[in-house]
């Protein structure tokens, strides 16, 4: 009987950051794809530092969902207990 092994590299591929010529488009791919894109014309090769300030930066900020004000309500155990003082 044949076993099929499939190895799935995590964090160990190479990859290279792209951009297009006409600057829209900036893309992280592996080594072999940006070979194929850059010599296909089109594309050319950029640091890793731009892919970040132009891409990932740009995503984890644009995520952020604004945080909700907090008000000086009083809360349930709160009010039981100002009653039950009353009383």
């Amino acid at each position: 009987m044949e076993q099929k092994i499939t190895i799935i590299s995590l964090g160990g591929t190479n990859m290279k950051c792209i951009m297009s010529l006409d600057e829209k488009h900036i893309k992280r791919v592996t080594d072999d794809k940006a070979s194929e894109l850059y010599q296909d014309g089109g594309w050319r090769y950029i640091s890793k530092s731009v892919w970040k300030e132009k891409v990932r930066d740009v995503e984890k900020t644009s995520n952020n969902t604004p945080k909700t004000k907090k008000t000086n309500k009083m809360s349930k155990a709160a009010k039981r207990q100002l009653r039950k003082n009353n009383k």
